[in-house]
């Protein structure tokens, strides 16, 4: 027996959870350090997107930072400072059980039905860039600005999946670069490379992301959750798969009273209300 659980039922206590009709807002919350994240939020993000699989009243996820900004990444004293002391004692284990958790939060995310729109203002570097990216839709602001920043400490670019979904973003090249340096791609370039889908004012996001994430909510479920599963499978296929594929995603479709719904509503020109079934 498949569990349900309500949206407004889940609890988290690293970041706010605010339901409001059929969008669920998670907000990254600790402003006076530009909302790092901690070993905890970390774990908490990856339960509470696979949690959202089983959360059948909320249709959309809007993913946020409190107070002007996104997320500066990983906190530098309750993070970074505590695998620096795992390296020197040695114990790799630990280390590697540490990216696997972080890794488990963008596939927590990809895997999540709901589309997840990333509302961006202000920093988005490091992990925060990881998220922004994991996301659907991104929108951000004209202060906006991003940094995959992991080799100015020492590490890779290759974290939490960036090597495979950034150049499929805004291309090969262009995440290379920002891979390689680490500098911070402006509001800017990132809507000409097609990283943000749109850039606001600062003071308008906010009305943005109402607007967008509630007219997705009222879109149809079923099929909104099929595109995003194979927009992501998709990628490890060739044309004549993924036409396969979407041939029996489709069908699937068709079978869906919301699909009758909306042809019924083109007969009577009318709008369409959907109802997820």
């Amino acid at each position: 027996m498949t569990t349900r659980i309500r949206g407004a039922d889940l609890a988290p206590r690293h970041f706010k959870w605010h339901v409001d009709g059929k969008v669920a807002t998670i907000t990254l919350n600790r402003p006076e350090r530009k909302n790092p994240l901690t070993f905890e939020a970390y774990a908490e993000l990856r339960d509470t997107f696979r949690q959202l699989a089983f959360a059948t009243d909320i249709k959309v996820v809007v993913l946020t930072g409190a107070e002007g900004n996104f997320s500066s990444g990983g906190d530098v004293n309750e993070i970074i400072g505590p695998l620096v002391k795992l390296k020197r004692e040695g114990k790799m284990g630990e280390l590697l059980a540490f990216t696997k958790m972080t890794g488990d939060v963008v596939r927590a995310m990809r895997a999540c039905p709901q589309p997840i729109l990333a509302a961006i203002d202000g920093v988005c570097a490091g992990a925060g860039a990881i998220l922004a990216m994991a996301s659907d839709i991104r929108i951000g602001t004209s202060r906006s600005k991003v940094a995959f920043l992991f080799t100015r400490v020492g590490l890779s670019g290759a974290d939490m999946g960036a090597c495979a979904m950034l150049p499929r973003l805004i291309g090969h090249g262009r995440a290379a670069e920002l891979l390689y340096t680490g500098r911070f791609m402006s509001s800017d370039e990132a809507e000409r490379w097609g990283f943000f889908t749109k850039v606001t004012a600062p003071d308008a996001l906010d009305d943005e992301v109402r607007s967008q994430s509630h007219s997705l909510a009222a879109g149809p479920t079923f099929a909104h959750a099929m595109t995003k599963r194979a927009l992501h499978q998709e990628w490890g296929m060739g044309i004549d798969e993924a036409i396969e594929n979407e041939a029996e995603v489709q069908a699937m479709c068709m079978a869906t009273e919301d699909f009758a719904r909306a042809y019924e509503a083109f007969v009577a020109k009318q709008s369409p209300v959907f109802e997820g079934d």
